[in-house]
Parts: structure tokens; C-alpha cells; sequence
């Protein structure tokens, strides 16, 4: 989610306005920042750490959620962990 539309800037143009740059993500405008045309990075606005989590109360009660039934045959954990494993390899 965007508060303003954002900047794109090459890393030189960054290094010789980097304050023009600051001024601009403290007013809640995020900077892409590109090298060679590759994004390699976003400056954004900073926020507060506690602001940006909100808690609510729980929708239903702990553990009232079912479970689905079991599949019916037996199932080594261990031996589909390892397939999955050797397969990503």
C-alpha cells in the first residue's frame, strides 16, 4: 500500500541529493533506488515499531478449530521429509 506515487532514482543521483531524497520519504514518499536500472533497494518513511501492530481480541474460543480426519493409511514423516528434500536437490 502506497501513500504517494514512488520515486525511482539511480544510486549517483541519490548520492548527490541524498538530503532532497530524506526530505521526501519524511514526508511519506517511498525512493526506489536503482543500479543500472536493477532495483536494488527502497527507501521508505520510518515508522514506529509499536505503531505498526495492531492486537485484537480472538474470534473463537483456543482450540474450538476441528481438525480434519485422518488419511487412512500410515504415514512415515521421516521418509517424506527425505523425499522432499533429495527432490528440491
Amino acid at each position: 500500500m502506497k501513500n504517494r506515487a514512488e520515486k525511482t532514482v539511480m544510486v549517483a543521483q541519490l548520492k548527490a541529493q541524498l538530503s532532497a531524497y530524506l526530505r521526501a520519504a519524511r514526508r511519506g514518499q517511498s525512493v526506489v533506488v536503482c543500479e543500472r536500472e536493477t532495483p536494488v533497494a527502497r527507501l521508505v518513511p520510518y515508522a514506529d515499531e509499536g505503531a505498526m501492530l495492531t492486537s485484537r481480541p480472538p474470534t473463537r474460543a483456543w482450540g474450538s478449530t476441528k481438525l480434519p480426519p485422518p488419511l487412512g493409511r500410515p504415514v512415515d514423516g521421516l521418509a517424506a521429509l527425505s523425499e522432499e528434500r533429495q527432490s528440491s536437490r
